[in-house]
């Protein structure tokens, strides 16, 4: 890549010459391990996720609190010894997502389907007929960006994001993404949101993590209320596009993973937000459960409470 390449963003260029200075070597570094780590055989990149994520569950001890207190919160039914086996089972999630962003920004294609079998695929056909683009309603899972990758696969879809406050990082994961064949645009560019909608494309958007207060309600997201975004509904509303539900999963041992596509909501959207965001929050829940370590646990979805109620996170 010259150092003139320069990448568009958020409508200002970031060149790949500044990324030179010495404050971005451990990333590069990072990132070249990440790209030789790709080239290892499928069973090999598994077996050293579940190493580094014993490393991580024993490093990262607030992300394990975090992890730990939302396991307690959303499966109060189980055990504590059956809440912490499920809590290193997901840190070993985590270490087997590091090899698949390798994977999801330099496999080729021809390696990638031999891991994936898709299924629901004629839902998005189905709804793509009506001419209003399809919402593609996903969810932040460990393997989410391989997921993208994967679906791509089979069918080209827009994405939404969030922008990364490092610009190395940020550049890095936007080159990455570009192996995606959709246009990628920032989260609050909702005006490209309902322009490739008008155009009857498929956009994926994920709203289950905490986005604070503003445009929220508080709905019931496993057992406890969570701020849930209603953003979803005035997309599905003003646009007129079907709202399909995705998930990919890894499968269990080495057999690769399955990307689901779920039939649309149905009486969806309504005039009630809350409505709409507890169906949207049982949708998910319900996917969650087929492989819950798969969930990203160490979010805090919690962090923003209903007035009056405590900070769920503070050790006490």
């Amino acid at each position: 890549m010259s150092s003139q390449a320069a990448l568009s963003v958020d409508g200002s260029e970031t060149r790949a010459r500044s990324f030179i200075r010495p404050r971005y070597w451990a990333i590069w570094a990072m990132v070249a391990l990440m790209w030789m780590l790709a080239k290892l055989p499928f069973s090999v990149q598994i077996q050293a996720g579940k190493r580094l994520g014993w490393l991580l569950y024993h490093a990262l001890a607030r992300r394990r609190h975090i992890a730990r207190t939302n396991l307690r919160l959303c499966f109060p039914e189980l055990s504590e010894s059956e809440r912490e086996r499920l809590l290193r089972e997901h840190f070993g999630a985590l270490g087997i997502a590091f090899f698949e962003l390798g994977l999801a920004w330099w496999a080729s294609d021809k390696r990638l389907r031999r891991l994936v079998k898709a299924t629901g695929l004629e839902h998005i056909q189905q709804a793509l007929r009506r001419g209003k683009g399809v919402i593609l309603l996903g969810a932040h899972f460990t393997n989410m960006e391989l997921g993208l990758r994967l679906l791509s696969l089979f069918q080209p879809c827009q994405m939404m994001y969030r922008k990364n406050n490092n610009p190395l990082l940020d550049y890095i994961i936007h080159r990455g993404r570009s192996r995606h064949p959709g246009q990628m645009f920032p989260r609050e560019d909702v005006r490209t949101l309902y322009r490739s909608l008008k155009q009857n494309l498929v956009v994926w958007y994920a709203p289950d993590q905490n986005y604070g207060r503003r445009h929220c309600v508080f709905v019931p997201f496993f057992v406890p209320p969570a701020a849930t975004i209603t953003t979803t509904s005035r997309f599905a509303r003003k646009s007129g596009a079907a709202v399909i539900p995705f998930v990919q999963y890894r499968l269990a041992g080495k057999r690769g993973y399955e990307v689901v596509v779920l039939p649309p909501l149905s009486n969806f959207p309504t005039e009630d937000d809350v409505a709409d965001a507890r169906v949207i929050n049982e949708v998910l829940e319900r996917e969650i459960r087929r492989s819950p370590e798969q969930y990203l646990w160490v979010h805090r979805r919690f962090k923003t409470r209903p007035p009056g109620e405590k900070d769920l996170y503070r050790a006490d």
